[in-house]
């Protein structure tokens, strides 16, 4: 199972410009995410994980935390050093934190 951080994990990795996954669904990520993040739903995952860099730490996100245990479980399956975000973008907003609302990256 995928080791978790919380969101002041994340926010501190994303200052040294981490990679982050929302495997959210299309219509979710629309609503608000975390800035700069990547989006691969979590169903298109298996066809799609090749496009996310092996040699870094991925750090994967979702409404609270369930999918991206999943999704972050799938990486390390694929050879990933992949981390869960517990509380995930709820927790985020909820933190009072930068939301971006433009479309998938």
């Amino acid at each position: 199972m995928a080791d978790e951080i919380t969101v002041s994990d994340l926010a501190l990795e994303l200052e040294t410009n981490a990679w982050v996954l929302d495997v959210r669904e299309d219509d979710e990520f629309a609503d608000g995410h975390v800035p700069n993040v990547h989006h691969i739903p979590l169903g298109q995952l298996p066809d799609k994980f090749h496009l996310i860099p092996k040699e870094e730490k991925i750090f994967v996100i979702c409404r609270s935390g369930a999918r991206s245990q999943s999704g972050a479980d799938y990486l390390i399956s694929q050879g990933y050093d992949a981390v869960s975000v517990a509380g995930g973008t709820a927790g985020w907003i909820s933190s009072g934190r930068e939301v971006s609302f433009h479309p998938s990256l």
